[in-house]
Order: C-alpha cells, then sequence, then structure tokens
C-alpha cells in the first residue's frame, strides 16, 4: 500500500492519532516548533503531503500554493484559526476543518484557574512567602463569589468556563450576536445586548470569541476603561484581541487589579514583554489546552477530519469552517446541514 504524507506543523500528536493515521496508510511528518512559513512550503513541496494538521506557524497563501496540486485539507488542531488564511484555502478548494470542543473542558479549567490565581494572588504571595516574607499583616483579598462574570463568547469553551464558574457563585453575563438564547439560557448566562454593557457589567471578564478584523484589538483603552474599577481580564482565546499596551497601562494605573493571559498578541514573547515586568498579570505559554485527554481528543478529531476529506467523505457542517467561502460546500458538507 502506497502511503501518504500528513504534514504536521509542530513537534507532537497523540500516539492514538498516530496510529489511526499509520492504520489508513498515512505517514505524519512533523515539522520544527513554530516554522515560519518557508520551512512549511519547502516540507509541503518536499512531502507532496495531502493534508496539513496545523499546530504552529502561518499557514497564508504563497504557503498553500506551495502544497498544490496535493494538498486537499488543513485542519487544525483546535479551533482557533487566525494562524491559517481561510479566505485562500477556500480560493483553492481547501476546507480547512476544526475540531469544535474537543478541549473545551481543558480550557475552561484553564480558564478557572488564571482567574483565581490573579484574583487571589497566588503566585505573588508564593513568590512574597519563599522570599522571606510574612505578608498576612494588612492583606486583604477578594472574594469571587456574588461578583459578575463575563463571557465575551458563548462558545464550547464558554460553556464549559460557565458550568465551572456557576459552582463559585459566580453570576453570568454574556455577550455574544451569533448564539441563540437557548444557549444562553442552558447555561444560565444573563445576556447583554452590546460588548459595552458587558464591559460595564463584569468584575470579571473572560475573553472566549474568535480573533477576526473585527475583533483585534476589541480590549483597547476605551473598552477596557469601560469596566468597573479593580476588575480583572482573563484571556484563554487570542492574544490579539486585547490592546497589549492598553492592559499595561490599565494595570500601572489601578483600574484592573490583574489579568490571567494564556495567550499573546505575537508568540512567543520576547524576553522583555511588558506582560512579564508585572507582578498582577499572571502568564502561561498558551497551553490552556493541551492537557493529556484534551490533546488526545484534538489530535484524534483532526486526524478524522484529514481522512475523511482525503477520501471523499463528508463532514458536518460545524467541522468546516470555511464553508460558506467555498465554491462548493456540498462537496464536503454532509447533506442536511
Amino acid at each position: 500500500m502506497t502511503t501518504k504524507n500528513i504534514l504536521v506543523t509542530g513537534p507532537s500528536l497523540a500516539p492514538s492519532a498516530i496510529k489511526f493515521l499509520e492504520g489508513k496508510g498515512y505517514t505524519p511528518i512533523h515539522t520544527p516548533p513554530y516554522a515560519d512559513s518557508e520551512v512549511i512550503a519547502s516540507l509541503l513541496r518536499e512531502t507532496q503531503a495531502v493534508g496539513i494538521i496545523s499546530r504552529m506557524g502561518r499557514l497564508d497563501a504563497d504557503t498553500l500554493d506551495a502544497g498544490l496540486p496535493h494538498l486537499k485539507v488543513i485542519a487544525k488542531h483546535g479551533v482557533g484559526v487566525d494562524n491559517i488564511d481561510i479566505d485562500a484555502a477556500a480560493q483553492r478548494n481547501i476546507p480547512v476543518v476544526v475540531a469544535t470542543g474537543a478541549n473545551a473542558v481543558s480550557v475552561a479549567e484553564h480558564t478557572i484557574a488564571l482567574m483565581f490565581s490573579t484574583v487571589k494572588r497566588v503566585l505573588s504571595l508564593d513568590s512574597s512567602l519563599r522570599a522571606g516574607r510574612w505578608d498576612k499583616p494588612g492583606f486583604s483579598g477578594v472574594e469571587l463569589a456574588n461578583k459578575n462574570m463575563g463571557l465575551f463568547g458563548m462558545g464550547a469553551i464558554a460553556q464549559a468556563t460557565a458550568k465551572m464558574a456557576k459552582g463559585f457563585g459566580l453570576i453570568l453575563f454574556g455577550y455574544d450576536p451569533y448564539a441563540s438564547d437557548a444557549v444562553f439560557a442552558e447555561y444560565g448566562v444573563t445576556r447583554c445586548d452590546s460588548i459595552e454593557a458587558l464591559l460595564e457589567k463584569s468584575h470579571v471578564l473572560s475573553l472566549h470569541c474568535p480573533l477576526t478584523d473585527q475583533t483585534r484589538e476589541i480590549i483597547n483603552a476605551e473598552n477596557i476603561a469601560r469596566m468597573p474599577k479593580g476588575s480583572y481580564i482573563v484571556n484563554t482565546a487570542r492574544g490579539g484581541l486585547i490592546d497589549e499596551a492598553a492592559l499595561v497601562a490599565a494595570i500601572q494605573s489601578g483600574h484592573l487589579a490583574g489579568a490571567g493571559l494564556d495567550t499573546f498578541a505575537v508568540e512567543p514573547p520576547t524576553a522583555d514583554h511588558p506582560f512579564l515586568k508585572e507582578d498582577a498579570i499572571v502568564v502561561t505559554p498558551h497551553i490552556g489546552g493541551v492537557t493529556t485527554e484534551g490533546s488526545t481528543r484534538v489530535s484524534e478529531d483532526a486526524v478524522a477530519g484529514v481522512v475523511a476529506i482525503v477520501e471523499g467523505e463528508r463532514l458536518p457542517a460545524h467541522r468546516i469552517i470555511n464553508r460558506k467561502l467555498l465554491a462548493n460546500p456540498a462537496q464536503f458538507v454532509l447533506q442536511g446541514e
């Protein structure tokens, strides 16, 4: 049996996903971490890969051209596709498949962890105690129960976050113009009619929306100023949603009490990134969804999507993020969806 190559833009896939690919006659070929476009393009030409599993690095129009005519499908290892030119993919009749909800629980858990680490000042208190200081005198913490948590976006990760946050007694508000009233009702989230209304209510703002031209740096100085003084921002979505300079300024002025951030506008950040100088900002290296359990589900969904498209099968509509841009979406989407 002749094998077909799948290019994985990153160092690893779950063992079960590799076993599935190899059992179907496919060979996964990995790029180095955060390979640039030239490296990815070169490997596409060299391997004649029929599919890409996108983890790290950008896939722009020129890179996709390097994969033609062999490249048939791109599967995102997750749901955020801001590193993929989905318009260029559609113009080349390449569907972009996402693993909707596969790591939602893992990312939601990390959202809650960042919220508590930031609001309860866990890291700074740990560091001061290890440095020989006993900061109990004069300390006054914050109770999260009965505080307002704002969810910007109401997709699978926000839904899982809402379910967890409700157990801690937070009062939930949300904004998502694309989600149904039924979703808000199911998770006990009060719907806000605008992002401005959400910000004004949020003692803790948690970001769960995609990065688009409309949402890029939407958390800017003007919108941060709408939030109550002493509030917090948690971001396990995309770093580009936040105007980073405005966030630092709001922390330094005291308008924001802190932020918990798993993502940056440019990743990895430089060693002198302003976030790294602020004790009130807790940062992690974009690992919210990187758990054994979540990564396994995402890997399995991604490879199954690649194999399905290459072998002429169709997928549910919600799995193909650029379906409305494709000339003939019925070629890839299950009938009736």
